[in-house]
């Protein structure tokens, strides 16, 4: 357990943008940062980072939180582990007391498949750097491919020794259990029971997570074996998703932001080769096909794509099929081919650095003009492949979210293929509504064994005739806002009357004394703010968003969060002034209270109306009507304040 004083200085320290802006793309709008949510997939931003409060809130998904719930909700951390890698991130030393065994063991699992990665990582370094095997042939193919040590050191490249159990003995003597290294894959165990090397005789490719930590391996094999597989990579475990991982993305994030565009290649050589060459926002699907996860997590950092595939007929193919998947994500997507036989990789080491960069900036295409040129040049003059060029086209331009984008397209895409324009949009407009009709088919009638059926003189029970009561006729929106109030307002002083100075939070509490909340966490809020009052205290926001009942967390968060803030332009530009609600403390607060109070009383009469009608004796109803009329009193008092009109 990290000790609370340790805690304290990590939660100080981390700042939500930072912390936050390490995985998304965040812009500036009004007082908020905006970035697409990395909980959920979307095109429009509705993630919203608060620096002043230190919290991010999806108005999406609902996800929110501070830094810490974070990193634990984006990398399935603990709460530990997520303070853990906050205090690596701001350089804090951790403090920590003793664990039970069992927290011990749950922190540890996810921990220790990390940790032999890790130590996977230096043995292969190790082997490369220091021995006569490694030297030769590792760093030997690495320095004969063109790359510096830096490189070499940056990616932490390595050698595993063609030895069957190398690495495993290694590891066992080091103490680690024969489970992590089978589970991450680095050992595999045969028929006899007999632990062996995955990786044996290959240069390796250490793959980093988002944050920088090892997650899974690239093997490469030297020798020519038709038999023996070119590459060999980590099977899927509990750390490692190869369709969720970009080669490279650690070492690029920044360059991508920065530049907001991201080259796209195919290959570990192809990553290393581009970064040596100064170009840094540079990432590779290494291991699988382009996949939509991994364009997404390009989405967090940029909007432009720039795929850098290779000049044959299999490089043009792949490049087709990740550019649909690209647009379909609503990203703008260009393609560098490079001449024939040449990858990036290939080409870089041919031309150097200045020639390579210049060679990119001139021979960018936009993909309606590569797309529809390569697919033309196929097709000659044979009509019928032209029409099939056409349509292969459209589908393409079908795929993007945004109409105007998709309207330029068309018009562009007229031109090139010299056909009107009126064709292409009906084909456009054909394709999307097929589209539509695929995504939007009507459900099948559920079996009629699933509709409760009654014998015709017979009435359901009756309590499946009772509606539950909305949230709108229940006093929960009322309950809330005064818990908004307390949390943002509570720990202000105020002075209303001119005498006398007064905190809100006390004013509210004491004016609140004869009304019961029933939302149960308003509820809590309510008391926990009554036991810090009776200590001569006042919780602060960051007591709600930390605070350790995640319901209450999620409630404060949700309702110190709003999708919407005041563009500068309404003042700067149009010169109008808009009042914030905290220009006048006393008319919200008492707004608050009041409306809450209208609220419970319009409950309570509701209650007696229906006490009435159910009692038969007179005198008792005479006695109701005695108290319906005194809390008609109240209610006209209340009314009056908040400028209702009061039907008799």
């Amino acid at each position: 357990m990290i000790a609370k004083e340790t805690v304290d200085k990590i939660l100080e320290a981390a700042r939500i943008e930072e912390v936050v802006g390490d995985f998304v793309h965040l812009k500036k709008r009004g007082t908020s940062l905006i970035g697409n949510c990395p909980f959920h997939n979307e095109k429009t931003p509705s993630f919203n980072v608060s620096v002043s409060k230190g919290i991010y809130k999806c108005f999406g998904c609902g996800k929110g939180g501070d830094s810490v719930r974070f990193i634990m909700d984006h990398e399935k951390y603990s709460y530990p582990e997520a303070l853990k890698y906050l205090a690596n991130k701001y350089s804090i030393e951790i403090e920590e007391l003793e664990q039970s065994p069992q927290q011990l063991e749950a922190d540890n699992r996810r921990e220790s498949l990390y940790i032999v990665s890790s130590f996977a990582a230096k043995f292969f370094a190790d082997t490369m750097w220091e021995t006569n095997e490694g030297k030769t042939i590792g760093l030997g193919y690495f320095k004969e491919r063109g790359f510096r040590d830096d490189i070499i050191k940056k990616f932490q490249l390595g050698y595993s020794p063609d030895s069957w159990d190398a690495l495993t003995d290694k590891a066992v003597q080091e103490g680690f259990k024969e489970e992590f290294l089978e589970l991450t894959g680095l050992s595999i165990r045969n028929d006899k029971g007999k632990l062996y090397d995955r990786f044996r005789g290959r240069v390796m490719f250490p793959i980093h997570n988002f944050t920088g930590r090892i997650i899974g391996f690239g093997g490469r094999t030297l020798i020519t074996d038709k038999k023996v597989p070119k590459y060999v990579n980590s099977p899927e475990s509990e750390i490692y998703h190869k369709s969720n991982v970009l080669y490279g993305l650690f070492f690029a994030k920044k360059a991508i932001r920065d530049l907001d565009n991201c080259y796209l290649v195919e290959g570990y050589a192809d990553v290393l080769s581009v970064q040596q060459a100064g170009i840094e926002n540079v990432v590779a699907s290494s291991g699988t096909s382009l996949t939509t996860e991994q364009i997404r997590l390009i989405g967090r950092f940029t909007k432009n794509v720039t795929i850098l595939y290779d000049g044959d007929a299999a490089g043009i193919k792949a490049s087709l099929r990740g550019l649909d998947m690209i647009l379909e994500e609503g990203l703008n997507v260009k393609v560098v081919l490079f001449p024939d036989g040449h990858d990036p990789d290939s080409y870089v080491q041919k031309v150097g650095s200045s020639e390579f960069k210049t060679y990119i900036e001139k021979n960018q295409k936009d993909f309606i003009l590569y797309k529809t040129s390569i697919l033309l040049k196929d097709a000659a003059n044979d009509p019928i492949k032209k029409a099939g060029v056409i349509h292969d086209v459209v589908e393409s331009i079908a795929k993007i979210p945004d109409d105007i984008k998709a309207a330029v397209f068309i018009r562009e895409c007229s031109s090139l293929l010299q056909i009107e324009e009126r064709v292409l949009i009906s084909e456009l407009n054909k394709l999307r509504l097929n589209k539509f009709k695929k995504d939007n088919k009507p459900e099948q009638a559920p079996p009629p064994q699933q509709y409760p059926s009654y014998p015709p003189d017979e009435l359901p029970p009756p309590d499946e005739f009772l509606i539950q009561e909305t949230v709108a006729a229940s006093d929960e929106l009322q309950e809330k806002e005064i818990i908004r109030l307390l949390i943002n307002y509570g720990h202000e002083l105020v002075n209303w009357d001119g005498i006398t100075d007064t905190y809100i939070a006390p004013y509210v509490i004491s004016n609140l004394a004869d009304v019961s909340f029933d939302h149960p966490e308003c509820k809590a809020i309510i008391e926990e703010y009554t036991h810090y009052m009776e200590r001569g205290e006042l919780p602060t926001i960051n007591d709600f968003i930390q605070h350790q009942n995640s319901k209450i967390s999620e409630l404060a968060i949700s309702l110190v969060s709003s999708p919407y803030s005041l563009s500068e332009n309404w003042y700067n530009t149009r010169k109008i002034y808009v009042k914030h609600e905290s220009e006048n403390m006393r008319a919200t607060v008492l707004g608050g209270i009041f409306h809450l109070k209208k609220k419970k009383v319009d409950k309570i009469l509701k209650e007696i109306r229906e006490e009435l009608q159910r009692e038969t004796n007179e005198d008792d109803q005479a006695i109701l009507m005695q108290r319906y009329m005194r809390i008609k009193e109240v209610e006209k008092g209340i009314s009056s304040f908040l400028g209702s009109v009061v039907v008799k």
